[in-house]
């Protein structure tokens, strides 16, 4: 009889104590969010599967249940992240609004979990900016991401901070195609630079690209970074010349903020970057070894407009956190 009340794996339930301390951090969080006039929106579990990955859900096909609609017919989806439909949300309801504040909290679900010992089925927390092209948007963003970190009683995270504009330069140049965008994205991620080698070699890439992509993979550390990467990189393309302005500024903003979170620079850091556009962020806790927040902008992507934005999962934050 107990093996029929165990729950899938990755997928947990609150009970009474748990439960009470979510929803007090979840009222807390809702409420500060309202304070800088944030609206909350409440977006359906299940919706048309081809809406939910379009856009910023390009990339979450393989994470998301599918099941057909008995009443019209058509595949729906359980929502694994909520940014793609708070981008639905504001195209549809708020095209004429210039710039929408948005935030939500809910359950999402997901195939597999995003990173080892991850969880299936996380209470996702987020806030998105839309219409707002200017670099204060994300700093905006990265202050409520870390104000979300100190409500949940985390006090002790460093931040990481990269910019995906810099590699979408670079790899503009060399024209790959999607399979071989794939194989360099992998080799970043993984910072080898013999197989950097290898694969230029290989396809003969530009020589002068091919070292830009080398140099990303060294190019990170403190703030320093900036100033090597200014030596290193093409900063006549005014791609990556703004990116790294936009990288000097957020990093000067955020050693001005009281209790300043050590940051970490990388210029080679690409999560989500097939639809984020600019400035990446992430927030880690020292010996936990998977990110507690994340977030970036991501322009033009569903809602044909800039859009900022970060999310977090509550049960996580609760583990990790000690104020409730």
């Amino acid at each position: 009889m107990t093996r029929l009340w165990m729950l899938p794996d990755g997928v947990e339930e609150a009970l009474p104590n748990t439960a009470w301390r979510v929803e007090s951090l979840r009222r807390a969080l809702l409420d500060h969010y309202r304070s800088q006039s944030y609206e909350l929106i409440l977006p359906p579990l299940i919706e048309h599967l081809d809406t939910l990955l379009s856009g910023a859900g390009s990339d979450l096909e393989d994470q998301t249940f599918k099941l057909t609609d008995p009443v019209g017919g058509r595949l729906l989806g359980l929502r694994a992240d909520m940014t793609p439909q708070a981008t639905r949300i504001a195209a549809r309801h708020f095209a004429d609004v210039p710039v929408v504040r948005l935030c939500y909290l809910g359950t999402v679900l997901r195939t597999r979990p995003d990173s080892l010992g991850g969880s299936r089925a996380p209470r996702q927390v987020g806030c998105e900016v839309f219409g707002e092209a200017s670099l204060s948007a994300d700093l905006e963003i990265l202050r409520l991401m870390l104000d979300t970190l100190r409500l949940a009683g985390i006090g002790d995270a460093h931040i990481d901070l990269g910019h995906v504009g810099i590699y979408r330069a670079l790899a503009a140049r060399l024209k790959l195609d999607e399979d071989d965008e794939t194989a360099v994205f992998d080799i970043l991620q993984r910072k080898s630079q013999p197989d950097l080698r290898d694969f230029a070699a290989a396809r003969q890439l530009p020589v002068k690209a091919a070292s830009g992509l080398s140099a990303l993979m060294e190019l990170n550390g403190d703030v320093s970074v900036l100033q090597r990467a200014r030596q290193t990189l093409d900063v006549s393309d005014p791609q990556i010349a703004d990116a790294l302005s936009a990288l000097e500024q957020a990093a000067a903003h955020l050693a001005a903020l009281d209790n300043a979170s050590p940051l970490h620079i990388d210029l080679a850091e690409l999560r989500g970057y097939r639809y984020q556009t600019g400035l990446v962020f992430a927030a880690f806790v020292p010996g936990h070894g998977r990110e507690v927040a994340r977030g970036g902008r991501f322009d033009d992507i569903g809602a044909a407009r800039p859009a900022t934005g970060f999310s977090a999962d509550v049960n996580e934050l609760l583990r990790l956190g000690n104020s409730i």
